[in-house]
Formats: structure tokens, sequence, C-alpha cells
């Protein structure tokens, strides 16, 4: 083991993995040196740590700080699972820290996180974000579709988050629905993987729920889902309820009869060749996890994430 310690501020260069205690030390996410400096980056990871639009269970606000955490263990692997080489030698990435709001005006607060995004993205480095509640990838499509255009959607959730809303409501309920009202995502071309909660209307999204992943296999949803996507510019977010309770209890919502977690890092692996231009993980709650396994789920899902930006044809 290097005698080096805190890579998360002694690290010279952005790539790269090394081998460092995993129970001491700076809290950045994979070891990954803070920096707003993003000349020559790759992906920034922003923490948003908002959960004022939770309906169920507070606490992920807390989110970003326990996924950074467990993200420790994970980042001394030379090669991730799954996958021939470890994104964090192949992209230059930093952990540019979180995103700056006033929770005493909850009203500014999707405002605060659009344009964080919208300047990050501004500089032709990709977005890494950490919830949070799931209402935070509503400002964050707003940046990635004003960028890309709109967006297909890869949705891995219990929840629709389609419920129809009126008005500017802050809800992680109904964001989805406004996200596709308003022309940021096209549903035809976006798939929700997991759902396993009631919700009459699809608004035209096509959904693979958890009963169709455990009878037909990841392999065969994700071959599906590429097809649906095609080459459209993609942005995937991953709400940790999607798993089961028992591999995810530290969540907001929690759902029996969801994903395990070899079952989500199947699918993420078998949607290679996707065109990833954003990703988010979201709703850690740590308050209700037991023994951080819902944070190291969501630490792993996101490498798997960037893993899947490493090989998208439309990096750069």
């Amino acid at each position: 083991m290097s005698m080096e310690t805190d890579f998360a501020l002694t690290r010279e260069g952005l790539r790269g993995v090394n081998d460092e205690s995993t129970y001491g030390g700076v809290i950045s996410f994979m070891r990954r040196r803070y920096s707003r400096d993003l000349q020559g980056v790759d992906v920034a990871v922003l923490g948003v740590p908002f959960d004022l639009a939770t309906t169920n269970r507070p606490g992920s606000r807390l989110g970003p700080r326990g996924i950074r955490a467990a993200s420790a263990s994970l980042a001394w692997e030379q090669c991730v699972q799954g996958w021939d080489f470890s994104p964090l030698e192949e992209l230059a990435i930093v952990d540019y820290g979180d995103c700056p709001f006033d929770a005493g005006t909850p009203d500014q607060v999707p405002e605060a996180i659009y344009r964080q995004a919208r300047d990050i993205l501004a500089t032709d480095t990709a977005l890494l974000s950490l919830g949070g509640d799931h209402f935070i990838s509503y400002p964050l499509l707003r940046a990635h579709a004003e960028k890309h255009g709109p967006l297909a959607l890869i949705h891995f959730d219990a929840h629709s988050d389609t419920w129809e809303d009126e008005g500017a409501r802050i809800d992680h309920g109904t964001m989805f629905y406004h996200a596709t009202k308003e022309g940021l995502v096209v549903p035809e071309a976006s798939a929700q993987i997991g759902l396993r909660t009631y919700n009459e209307s699809t608004l035209g999204f096509n959904i693979f729920d958890a009963v169709a992943v455990h009878e037909r296999g990841a392999a065969t949803i994700a071959e599906q889902v590429r097809a649906l996507v095609g080459d459209r510019p993609c942005y995937l977010t991953f709400d940790i309820d999607c798993l089961d309770p028992s591999f995810a209890p530290g969540t907001g919502t929690p759902v029996v009869g969801g994903l395990s977690t070899h079952q989500a890092l199947q699918l993420l692996q078998h949607l290679r060749g996707i065109n990833l231009v954003g990703m988010d993980v979201v709703e850690v709650a740590p308050p209700y996890d037991v023994s951080e396994i819902t944070a190291l789920a969501a630490a792993t899902m996101a490498l798997q994430q960037l893993c899947l930006y490493t090989v998208s044809p439309g990096r750069g």
C-alpha cells in the first residue's frame, strides 16, 4: 500500500487507480481529486443533497456523503466487475463537490440545480450526479436537453414518477410527467425498468417492470432497451429503490419484489453501446441503511455508469 494518503486532495493526475486505506482520509467519490477546475476533465461528479421533494421518509440529503464514503472500497480495483478496464484509468474524473442552494427557499432550488449543471455541461464535461431525492433529475434533464436536444431516458425505479401534476410543485413522483410534457425526454425512445407500483397512465414510456426482469432476464431486457434508445442521446437515472429492500433498505420509499444487485449489474453491463450523455444515482437515505449496503450498491451502480460512459460511442 502506498504511503501517500488523502488522494482527494493530493492526487496529481486526474486518472489512475491508487491503493489507499478505505477507512481513513478525506471523503470523495472514488478517491477522485476535489476540484472546480474542469480543464481537461471528462466527468465531474456532483452531489445534490436535496430531499425536500420526498413524499415518505426524508434523509436522502445525506446520500451524496454516504455514496462517497462507500465508494472508497471500490476505488482500488484495477478492473471493474463485468468490464475489462477501470474508468478511473480511462477517464479524467474530478469530484466537483456539492451543488449549493438555500434549503430555506425551496422554490429556488430547481433553478440552482439547473444552473449548476448547465455551467458544468457548458465546458463539455459530462456529469455524474449523486442525490438527493429523485426530483433532482428534473433540473438535471433540463440542462442536458438544452445541450443535447430531446433525450432518451433509461429510468431504473420502483415507481414511474410520471403521476400527473399541475403547476410548479416540487415532488419526486411527478417530475418525469413534467419532463415529458416539456419535451425534455422522448417517451417512445425511453424505458422504465424495475417498476412495481401502479400508474394507469404510461405517458408513452416503454415499461419493463420487475416481473419482466425476473421472468425474461437482464440480457433480454437490455437488448430491447438498446433497440428502443438507438443512437439517441441518452440520460440514465438510477433510483436505488429499484433494488429490492433486502439489497437496498436505506431509501425513502422501499417496495418489495425488486431487482437484485446482480440483476441491476447485468442490465447496466448489457446496455453497452448506448449514447450516454448524462447519469445520476438517487434516493439513498443513510439513516435507514444497514451496514452501508445501500450506499455501497449506489456507489457500484455509479461506477457501472462510468463504465458505460467510457465506451459510449458519442463520448467526446
